[in-house]
């Protein structure tokens, strides 16, 4: 399985677009502002789209998505547009977003027997078959209705852990699967902790906190994502801080990198 990084930030500024991947060539998790880095082609090849959640940094780009192939996709006889989420999110976008006043209501369109897209409804702990890819629905804790999602490839799983705070139901399950790689987010410094809190993202410190869940058995790469453009020297240094090598020369506790648009992974 390929995971390209289309987008991985918490907010807009030159070079930094909000969170999606590309899981192979028809699979898309989340659908932030890093979809406009796709080509039509490859835009007309997504059949599936996994929400985490409905807030707009995850959802932006869907509906423009959307307009960009209508043409193709209903001159080619394509089937509807599956788009994946739990039952509060799908919710959000017909009332708020395709709601034929910010947009047109694309499930409907051009019939409502024959639409672009079709929403699909996902339950925690369901295992999706999307695009001959297995996608299981983790727990998120977050302001609204939120998963994450962990993907099955040949080398393990590829978890993403979505927008959350504090989530130990996400680390027992995590605990239990094969992990290749993991992306988890940190949208803030630990000078806005407080804030953190009250959003139910991650900060540096609460992210050591969350890590410290992870069986200390296993060792994997894990990659930080989400972070305001602002923020992010901040919040690179606060978490290289946490995670120094011990003074006694030992290995680092965890391997830590950085996720970045642009990068992609053969798992």
């Amino acid at each position: 399985m390929r995971v390209r990084v289309l987008g991985c930030s918490g907010a807009i500024s030159h070079g930094c677009r909000t969170t999606s991947f590309l899981l192979d060539d028809d699979v898309l998790i989340d659908a932030g502002t890093g979809v406009g880095d796709l080509t039509l082609d490859e835009m007309a090849r997504v059949d599936h789209v996994l929400l985490t959640h409905s807030h707009l940094d995850h959802v932006a780009a869907l509906p423009l998505m959307l307009d960009a192939v209508a043409a193709r996709r209903m001159a080619g006889g394509c089937a509807p547009l599956q788009v994946h989420a739990l039952p509060g999110t799908i919710h959000a976008l017909r009332t708020h977003i395709f709601n034929n006043l910010i947009w047109p209501d694309f499930s409907a369109i051009p019939s409502a027997d024959t639409p672009l897209m079709r929403f699909v409804p996902i339950a925690v702990g369901e295992v999706l078959q999307v695009g001959g890819k297995a996608v299981e629905v983790l727990p998120a804790v977050h302001t609204v209705p939120a998963v994450g999602f962990a993907a099955a490839s040949a080398s393990g799983h590829w978890v993403f852990s979505g927008d959350t705070g504090r989530n130990p139901a996400f680390w027992q399950r995590v605990n239990q699967l094969p992990v290749a790689l993991l992306v988890i987010e940190t949208a803030f410094s630990d000078r806005e902790h407080e804030l953190a809190l009250r959003s139910l993202h991650l900060a540096p410190g609460l992210l050591a906190l969350e890590l410290d869940q992870i069986d200390p058995r296993r060792r994997y790469p894990i990659y930080i994502t989400h972070t305001k453009p602002a923020e992010t020297g901040l919040i690179m240094e606060e978490i290289r801080r946490f995670d120094d090598v011990p003074p006694q020369g030992e290995e680092q506790r965890h391997d830590i990198r950085w996720l970045s648009a642009g990068q992609t992974f053969e798992l």
